[in-house]
């Protein structure tokens, strides 16, 4: 079966990269989330053509998620994921580009201020985890997961705040995807392992690292995440100093599906005003 979520691919490092590119001009680089069966094109699909048509997008599977399987015998990591998404960058001659980070995407892109701040022009972060919190019940589910129509479901409905836009259809596709690669050995290397009686500690990108940030920065967030709480953003956008804070109401943890217009505004007008190099 061909599934909607295979694009393009590319080999970077080793890895058989699967990624989704359309558009010209200034380069914009989408970076989706963790959770099982989680692909670029499950986080971006509405949302690549709409960006597409002022900006030149890529939106890939990062390694050990979706199509883009890691390495036989690397274990999963920030050193890896780092050098995945420069390697992406060089082999597509992107000197530097926009990232626009939803949650583990976002702290990759954090990631990437601290380690390659030249290839970055400006940042979108998105239900990003930053500093030390509390794991929330979420996030365990996620750790937790285990491979089964019915778990999936259940999964998906925690991430908005209105379960109803959850269609049977997405449940299956992503299903689908997580029958090839739950991606569950990635995302329990991203997470703490759960515990009874005591809530296990996230520990995201380190508050000092954020003071260091100086590109311009839109933080995003859902005002009933039950992902990554409220908190975590308003705490980061106080530590970048050139940031923006936009809080959406009856809004969960994606953003991008629940809120389509009113991120798309925010995010145009974003990029509108960074069009200037650094």
């Amino acid at each position: 079966m061909v599934l909607p979520d295979f694009g393009r691919t590319i080999t970077i490092g080793g890895v058989t990269t699967n990624y989704h590119e359309a558009g010209a001009g200034r380069a914009v680089l989408l970076l989706h989330g963790s959770g099982p069966g989680v692909t670029a094109w499950q986080n971006w699909q509405r949302i690549i053509p709409r960006l597409a048509e002022r900006y030149r997008v890529i939106a890939p599977d990062i390694v050990g998620f979706g199509f883009s399987p890691k390495p036989e015998g690397e274990k999963p990591g920030i050193k890896l994921w780092l050098a995945h998404l420069v390697g992406i960058l060089d082999a597509l001659e992107i000197e530097e580009a926009t990232l626009v980070g939803n949650s583990f995407g976002g702290a990759l892109s954090l990631a990437m201020m601290a380690r390659h701040a030249d290839r970055v022009r400006a940042l979108v972060l998105m239900g990003t985890p930053a500093g030390e919190f509390e794991q929330t019940g979420g996030l365990a589910d996620s750790y937790a997961f285990e491979p089964s129509l019915e778990n999936m479901g259940a999964m998906m409905r925690r991430f908005p705040f209105d379960p109803a836009i959850v269609t049977d259809e997405m449940v299956a596709a992503r299903y689908a995807v997580a029958r090839h690669n739950a991606g569950l050995e990635t995302i329990r290397e991203l997470q703490p392992r759960p515990t009874e009686g005591k809530p296990a500690t996230v520990r995201g990108v380190p508050l000092d690292q954020l003071e260091a940030i100086d590109v311009p920065t839109l933080v995003l967030h859902g005002r009933e995440d039950r992902m990554i709480p409220l908190d975590v953003a308003v705490r980061a956008h106080r530590h970048i100093a050139n940031s923006q804070l936009h809080v959406f109401g009856q809004c969960g943890h994606w953003v991008q599906l629940e809120r389509e217009e009113e991120f798309l505004a925010q995010v145009f007008m974003f990029l509108a005003a960074t069009e200037s190099p650094r």
